[in-house]
This record gives structure tokens, C-alpha cells and sequence, in this order.
């Protein structure tokens, strides 16, 4: 990294990971670069010798190309969720309360959903390391969303509403006046946030979008299918009608 961006002083950078893949030989990088116009993190893949990197995405393949990261979620997810518990779709989000492009896209699933009564939706914490209060908001979605039912839902949809005037210096306020206008207790969600089984959840969240590849937000999938960053609604109501569809077929086929 330094012979790479080291002529500039203005710039520095940290390792965030560094974790195999499922493609031999190939290891996965995410780098948090600054400058003075803020931080972005970076993702590419280094070969076994050391000596090439490679940008961009390694996607999967082969007759059933998503059945790999689906059974993954659907044993792994412990994010709170709404929706039949043996809905024939799943889609599970990965979301970071302080991400300006999840709270974009979060309207556009509220309508897809509301469209689509026969799928169950997950929301999985994953606060990214170059935003200030984002854990801290994590703490709150998961201890409300295991304590005070669907006060949840409206919990991230005014965190998403307030995000901009949110700082790292009224976070704690603002966060326990959001959950009690919610619905839920504001002291009990903030006592509960900081507790180490709650860090543990999150910790656990992060882990499991790693094991799929995420590195940023929002991440959207489908019946194990990612869809990437701000995707159109006709787009995400076309996937997941699709998903439904071929359900539909492998029952029709067992029977």
C-alpha cells in the first residue's frame, strides 16, 4: 500500500481484512483509505506469490450459483424479521445505520415488500468501521429488535430520517429519544447496546456477511442472490418474483 498511494502525504490507510476466498489462491483485501475529503474503503484480491492484485468481483456460477450463500443466511441470520417464517423467498439485507445509500434504498424494499406479502425479510446489522456511530446504532436495532417487536421497524425508519443531524457527539441522545418515540424504552435499549452480548450479535453479523462477501452497504439479497448498492424497485420486485416462480417449479417437481 505504501509504494502504491505513499507519494501523497495527505493520504493514509488501514487494513480493515484480510480473508481467503473460495477461489484457491486468491486472498481478500479491504483497505480503508483517507484523505481530506473523508474515508472510503477498498476492496481487491491478491494472488499466492504476492506480487498481482486484482480489482473487482469474484461472482459465483454453475446450474444453482446462489444456493451456497442462501444456506449460509438462512443459518446464520439474527437480525430481527418480519414476514411467514417458511416464506419460499428470503431476502436479507445488510445494512449500517449511518450509510446514506441504505437509508436511499430503504423505502424502495418497504414497497417491494409491501407488494410481496409472501416473503420473510431479515435485517442484518453491518456497521462499517468508517462511520462514527453506526455500531452504536447497531447496538439499539438489535436490542429492540429482540425486546419491543415491531417498534424496530419504525426504530431504523426514523434513524434513517434523522441520520444527518445524528453526530458523534449527540449519537446517545438522540439514539434513546428515537427508541422511546418508537415505542420502545430509550434507557433500556441504551443500557442494553453496550452489553457484551449484544457487541457479540453484531460481532456475529459482521462475520456472517463476510462469509458471503459483503464489504459495503446496502447489500440486498434474494434467495442467496446479492444485489449491490442502490437497486432500482422494478429490478428488486423482478428478482424476487423470479425467486417465488422458481420455488413454485421445484414444489411442482416433487410432487
Amino acid at each position: 500500500m505504501y509504494q502504491m498511494v505513499g507519494y501523497n502525504p495527505t493520504v493514509t490507510w488501514k487494513v480493515a481484512d484480510i480473508r481467503p476466498t473460495e477461489v484457491p489462491g486468491l486472498t481478500e483485501v479491504s483497505v480503508v483509505i483517507s484523505d481530506q475529503q473523508g474515508s472510503t474503503q477498498n476492496r481487491f484480491l491478491v494472488t499466492a506469490d504476492g506480487k498481482h492484485a486484482i480489482t473487482g468481483e469474484i461472482i459465483p456460477f454453475g446450474p444453482k450459483p446462489f444456493e451456497g450463500a442462501r444456506l449460509k443466511l438462512e443459518k446464520g441470520v439474527n437480525g430481527p424479521s418480519r414476514g411467514p417464517a417458511k416464506a419460499p423467498v428470503l431476502v436479507v439485507e445488510f445494512s449500517d445505520m449511518q450509510c446514506p445509500h441504505c437509508k436511499q434504498v430503504a423505502p424502495v424494499l418497504e414497497q417491494v415488500l409491501a407488494q410481496e406479502p409472501d416473503v420473510r425479510f431479515v435485517f442484518q446489522n453491518f456497521p462499517l468501521p468508517v462511520h462514527s456511530w453506526a455500531d452504536k446504532a447497531a447496538g439499539y436495532v438489535d436490542c429492540i429488535g429482540r425486546t419491543s417487536g415491531d417498534a424496530v421497524w419504525t426504530f431504523i425508519q426514523k434513524t434513517f430520517e434523522d441520520q444527518a443531524n445524528i453526530t458523534e457527539a449527540n449519537v446517545d441522545e438522540r439514539l434513546k429519544e428515537i427508541a422511546t418515540a418508537a415505542g420502545a424504552n430509550g434507557d433500556d435499549a441504551a443500557a442494553c447496546a453496550v452489553k457484551p452480548a449484544t457487541k457479540a450479535r453484531i460481532e456475529a453479523s459482521l462475520a456472517l456477511g463476510r462469509s458471503v462477501n459483503i464489504t459495503g452497504t446496502p447489500a440486498i439479497f434474494v434467495n442467496g442472490r446479492l444485489l449491490s448498492g442502490g437497486v432500482p424497485e422494478e429490478v428488486l420486485k423482478q428478482v424476487v418474483e423470479f425467486a417465488a416462480s422458481q420455488e413454485g417449479e421445484k414444489q411442482e417437481t416433487s410432487k
